[in-house]
């Protein structure tokens, strides 16, 4: 098993991202800065967290291309170099994965990574899901209304973060009760209005 550093994640991630997906990379880079301001929040597990944060989103690369699923994919890929397992299961299973792999026919794939329940997973989620893809500090509520905008309502990513949505929810107000009141990189999660579907979609 090979043990990631924040740096060598860094580094692949840049190597995967920034020249075919640069406003990904800017998004990457953003969720990884968020990663770090919520690491003494999650404790022993803060620089996991911070490599998971760098490596979510490897998977879009089209040199990973596998399933044609992101998750699945740089999870298949840290995998394939030894990265540890509780990494490229947290990559897998980022921002409610699971049910947009259901979706897609992946549910045996995407079986191999278990998801967890714990602190460092949702703080994951969180950062991911309050940063948008321009890299800028969102609510979920935001976020969830930019997706179903920019795929459709009829996408399988807009359908699956729409069910995803309440589970999102819980790992930000998790987060967020960690946290406290002082902490500025946690923000609201998503209207009961928004999560039923009533509003930001087209």
């Amino acid at each position: 098993m090979q043990l990631l550093t924040v740096d060598d994640a860094r580094e692949l991630a840049e190597l995967y991202l920034a020249a075919e997906w640069p406003r990904r990379w800017r998004h990457v880079q953003a969720v990884a800065a968020r990663a770090g301001e919520l690491q003494p929040v999650v404790g022993e597990g803060g620089e996991l967290l911070v490599v998971a944060a760098w490596l979510h989103d490897i998977g879009y690369s089209s040199r990973l291309l596998d399933t044609g699923f992101h998750p699945v994919d740089g999870a298949r890929r840290l995998q394939r170099i030894g990265a540890g397992f509780r990494l490229c299961c947290l990559v897998a299973n980022h921002s409610g994965a699971a049910i947009e792999a259901g979706l897609r026919g992946l549910h045996a794939e995407q079986e191999d990574f278990p998801d967890e329940d714990s602190l460092l997973r949702d703080a994951l989620w969180t950062c991911d899901m309050t940063t948008s893809p321009e890299g800028e500090p969102v609510t979920f509520a935001e976020r969830l209304t930019e997706i179903r905008e920019r795929y459709g309502e009829h996408h399988s990513v807009a359908q699956a973060i729409t069910a995803a949505a309440p589970e999102i929810e819980r790992a930000i107000g998790h987060v967020s009760r960690h946290a406290g009141a002082g902490c500025d990189c946690v923000q609201d999660p998503v209207s009961t209005e928004l999560r039923a579907g009533r509003s930001g979609s087209r």
